[in-house]
């Protein structure tokens, strides 16, 4: 990892979901010695002067929250869309990730899509998406990390390597049925890796195989509220389009998921290191 991306951004607008983010942000740094940064929007200001008033009240906010969590946390606002502005800022700062609340897909975005979705996909650093508070301050004991034809699937899995060695995870590799003889080979390849790396670095896992290819989706959450996941690990989809918002991609539904389980999305060709040297990089505890 490179060691000037310590920091976890939590998209902050002092709701109560906001608040979940900030408890699964605390509860991940206090494993891996990370620092906060809450990250307030704003989609305008009527000048310099309402931009200290915007400032002002905010930091006090980030004071506030510090003193109730007793940790030291940073705040910064930024002027524009959320859909823009906090990837465009984790991209070229410090950030390892970026923590958001999601209410899922709700009214209109069963139409236009997932927010969270379009918020994702511009950023080059992984996102982890909440719904709720976190069950417990305990670490990650189990990631569920699925396994498709797709060769994206290799860029997903230095984080579980990563998380993985901190929180001394087991990771549970839910494989995709396919029939398709070319398409077989494909995920055998990917589970075949995984599981090289994932030995090589002293992780716990298990292989399990989902009933249908079509439905991936839909049993990887329902496998996971089986576990008892603490985390899914995904990757979008490259190259996604209008379609993919209406009709709902296959991460668009896991991100969404009922049981509220964590979802962390590392989009494609996004990784910040080079897999090489991600994969031996982590301290092991």
């Amino acid at each position: 990892m490179e060691k000037n991306r310590n920091t976890l951004f939590v998209t902050w607008d002092n709701t109560e979901l906001s608040e979940s983010a900030l408890q699964h942000a605390l509860r991940i740094a206090r494993y891996m010695d990370n620092q906060i940064r809450l990250v307030h929007i704003v989609d305008h200001t009527d000048g310099k002067a309402s931009m200290d008033r915007i400032t002002a009240e905010f930091q006090k906010q980030v004071e506030e929250q510090s003193r109730m969590h007793d940790f030291d946390l940073q705040g910064i606002v930024l002027t524009g869309s959320i859909f823009r502005e906090i990837a465009s800022y984790a991209n070229d700062s410090d950030a390892l990730m970026v923590i958001m609340g999601t209410h899922g897909r709700k009214g209109l975005q069963k139409i236009t899509g997932s927010r969270a979705l379009k918020v994702i996909v511009g950023s080059t650093v992984p996102f982890l998406v909440i719904q709720d508070k976190p069950d417990t301050d305990e670490r990650f004991n189990s990631i569920v990390f699925p396994i498709d034809f797709r060769s994206e699937n290799k860029e997903k899995l230095q984080w579980a390597i990563y998380l993985g060695k901190y929180f001394d995870s087991k990771v549970y590799l839910f494989k995709s049925p396919v029939k398709d003889k070319g398409l077989k080979k494909k995920v055998n390849i990917n589970l075949t890796f995984a599981v090289k790396f994932l030995i090589q670095n002293n992780l716990d896992y298990e292989i399990h195989t989902a009933k249908k290819s079509s439905s991936l989706a839909r049993e990887t959450i329902d496998f996971a509220k089986e576990k008892n996941a603490d985390l899914i690990l995904i990757t979008t989809t490259k190259n996604i389009g209008i379609a993919d918002y209406m009709l709902g991609a296959a991460e668009q539904q896991i991100i969404a998921n009922t049981s509220k389980i964590p979802v962390m999305c590392v989009n494609p060709r996004a990784a910040i290191v080079h897999m090489s040297q991600f994969m031996w990089g982590a301290r092991s505890y």
